[in-house]
């Protein structure tokens, strides 16, 4: 089992780093692609648009074919898109491996927490697997402007090619997968079966408020702070990685609470969505920077609370295709990401910047409370009895 959650981890820092590497060091990138901030935040959306159609595909190959399969080959395609990236700054040839790479992404995130899942492993395991994925982004933040200077340009593809490579060796050498014991059943774990499900709808829409906002947030945050707030590309990508790191953290003990303690869960979730508004209003302002600090932190910490609630009661509201439902629940994070990520760029040309930008992502968190999932879609009425004490 420790080596699968060991494998997953990977899975889930090598999607992570591809989430985050190009916007920490989106201006640098626009000066050597001659476009402007809104056309790198197509570099990010052209990885997550594919990665949104990716999630029931990617759900299903996991199901069917395994999630170690499914991850192997996606941390293939990964590594093929970030070479190709290498050849040349032109923008129509990183747009398009970014879409490959969107592809193995799809594949990977998926695989990890089914890989998870399918190991035996606890709610805790998962939110653990989350955490390192979350993680994985908010490192990208911190390193990938400490790179720059060497490697210019070529910065998030070298970085990004050498962590899935990282990843794979990792992968390859966990547990093989389990014989699947039957295929997808026609009737019950149909993909028009899995989009009609209203309790993973709710699912979905919270969790798109939490990591869907916060890697929208983690995207520009060191941009905000180096044009609103005086900060060195250094610090402020060491303080936007924070909105990303810190789940490594909370995305475990959200899985720990979840499994002991399951009375406390959506009291936990609704002070996750009052904190994550909080924390990116305290972002927005900027300066001083210790107030960036702690809003960044906060965020980051607010962030990582849902994760293993989502997932896991995915899994358990559909056990005839868990990783299918979970690519459900996740697609409607990238969903968001896809609108949101050029949306927040598209906001530093406006009157009041990107600050103004921040604040209505704020409001859109805060408006998650509506979508707070509850029992039913939190899959505690399928559990054993022995699963709801811990």
């Amino acid at each position: 089992m420790k080596r699968a959650v060991l494998g997953a981890c990977a899975l889930g820092l090598a999607t992570g780093w591809q989430i985050a590497n190009i916007g920490a060091v989106a201006e640098p990138l626009a000066r050597e692609y001659g476009v402007g901030l809104a056309t790198v935040g197509l570099f990010t959306t052209a990885l997550f648009a594919v990665h949104f159609v990716m999630q029931i595909p990617g759900g299903r190959a996991a199901d069917r074919f395994g999630p170690r399969r499914s991850g192997l080959v996606g941390l293939a395609l990964i590594g093929v898109g970030n070479t190709v990236a290498l050849a040349a700054p032109e923008p129509g040839l990183a747009l398009t491996m970014r879409a490959l790479i969107g592809v193995g992404t799809g594949l990977t995130f998926v695989a990890g927490a089914d890989y998870v899942r399918a190991a035996g492993a606890s709610s805790t395991a998962q939110g653990l697997y989350g955490g390192i994925a979350l993680a994985g982004g908010g490192v990208a933040l911190a390193v990938v402007p400490l790179t720059e200077g060497a490697l210019s340009w070529r910065a998030p593809f070298v970085t990004g090619l050498l962590v899935a490579a990282a990843a794979l060796l990792l992968l390859a050498s966990g547990p093989a997968d389990a014989p699947r014991l039957a295929r997808l059943h026609a009737d019950g774990a149909s993909v028009f079966a899995i989009l009609r499900d209203t309790r993973l709808h709710r699912l979905g829409a919270f969790f798109a408020a939490s990591f869907g906002l916060s890697v929208v947030i983690g995207n520009w945050a060191v941009t905000l702070l180096v044009r609103d707030g005086d900060a060195s590309e250094a610090v402020a990508g060491a303080i936007g990685a924070l909105t990303l790191l810190l789940g490594v953290v909370t995305r475990p003990l959200g899985g720990w609470l979840l499994r002991h303690r399951p009375s406390w869960t959506r009291v936990l979730l609704s002070g996750s969505v009052l904190a994550g508004s909080a924390g990116t209003l305290a972002l927005a302002a900027a300066e001083p920077l210790p107030l960036a600090v702690v809003g960044a932190a906060v965020v980051g910490l607010a962030a990582g609370i849902p994760f293993a609630a989502a997932f896991t009661g995915a899994a358990l509201t559909r056990p005839d295709a868990p990783a299918t439902a979970v690519g459900l629940v996740n697609g409607a994070a990238a969903l968001t990401i896809v609108a949101g990520a050029p949306l927040l760029g598209l906001s530093f040309s406006l009157p009041g910047g990107g600050q103004i930008g921040f604040v209505i992502v704020a409001l859109l968190w805060a408006g998650a409370l509506f979508f707070l999932p509850g029992e039913r879609e939190l899959g505690f009425a399928t559990r054993a009895p022995e699963s709801r004490s811990g």
